[in-house]
Parts: C-alpha cells; sequence; structure tokens
C-alpha cells in the first residue's frame, strides 16, 4: 500500500527519489511547472528531453533533476504542445508516471495536478482521477507519492480525493 499525502509545496524543492512534471508530447518545459522545473533544474533536464522527444501522450520518460534536490524528473505527456487534456490522458499519464518510477527503484515520487495549470482541466476532477490511479498501482518499490500542489483550492481537491 503506497502511503499519499498532499502537500502544498514547490515540487522543485522536495527531496524525493522522482518528481512528475506534466509535460507536452514535445518535452518543450515552457510554461507551468515544467517551466520552473526546467528554471530549478539547469539547462541540462531540457537537453535530456529535447533528446528523448517525441513522446505519446499518457507516455512518460526520465531525465536527471539538475540542480534539484530529487534524483528524476519523470515527464509524463499529459497534452499535446499548446493542446488541451482529457480524463483518459490524465490518467494514463498518471499509471505512466507511477510505472516509472517503480522502473528506476524509486521509493517516493511527487506528483503534480496533471492538467490543471495550461491544460485548464478541473482540478476536482483530476483529483480524483490521479488518486485513483495511485490507489490502484501495484508498487515494485514505491512506497510514498506527495501531491505537490499550489494553492488552497488544489490542496482542497487533493485531500477530498484522498479521503477513504
Amino acid at each position: 500500500m503506497i502511503a499519499v499525502e498532499v502537500l502544498q509545496a514547490d515540487v522543485t524543492e522536495l527531496e524525493l527519489d522522482a518528481i512528475a512534471n506534466a509535460a507536452n508530447t514535445q518535452l518543450r518545459h515552457a510554461g507551468g511547472v515544467a517551466a520552473a522545473i526546467a528554471r530549478a533544474g539547469g539547462p541540462e533536464v531540457q537537453r535530456e528531453s529535447s533528446a528523448k522527444a517525441p513522446i505519446g501522450l499518457g507516455e512518460a520518460v526520465e531525465t536527471t533533476a539538475g540542480n534539484m534536490p530529487a534524483r528524476y524528473v519523470i515527464h509524463a505527456a499529459t497534452m499535446e504542445l499548446g493542446g488541451e487534456t482529457s480524463p483518459e490522458i490524465i490518467a494514463r499519464a498518471t499509471d505512466s508516471a507511477l510505472r516509472k518510477a517503480d522502473d528506476l527503484g524509486c521509493r517516493s515520487l511527487a506528483l503534480v495536478a496533471f492538467g490543471t495549470g495550461v491544460g485548464g482541466f478541473p482540478i476536482e476532477e483530476a483529483a480524483r482521477l490521479m488518486v485513483g490511479a495511485v490507489r490502484r498501482h501495484q508498487p515494485a518499490s514505491l512506497e510514498r507519492v506527495v501531491f505537490a500542489v499550489h494553492g488552497d483550492a488544489a490542496a482542497r481537491a487533493f485531500k477530498a480525493a484522498v479521503q477513504p
């Protein structure tokens, strides 16, 4: 059983094995959380991402975390560049990020609210989809998932979704 918690936190500052990025399929980190991760991690994060792009919607790839305290960034494609997302894509991207964390031997992972920034997806539905994916996941190494959210509305939505 994976321990799940919700923190209002800057994902780039968390000392976990991996942090997730709600990426576009081209892995161009130009806006939102992706831009913050690229700034905090340094140029190697974008350089490594560019070498692995493009990826399919719902897929995930890893890069190093550069200057951030995490070991890895798991980039999960939640939309086409400049496009919208959907419930199916958010669920697939969450599943892919969890599997990638296990493939990397991670014990801890921070997830951000996929699709709710640039993608414009409703926060309550994203919380429900993502928490559901974590609960269904059969971990190999993963022991702890932190939902690193920004703002009171996101914290309320994810805390409500986590409640049994």
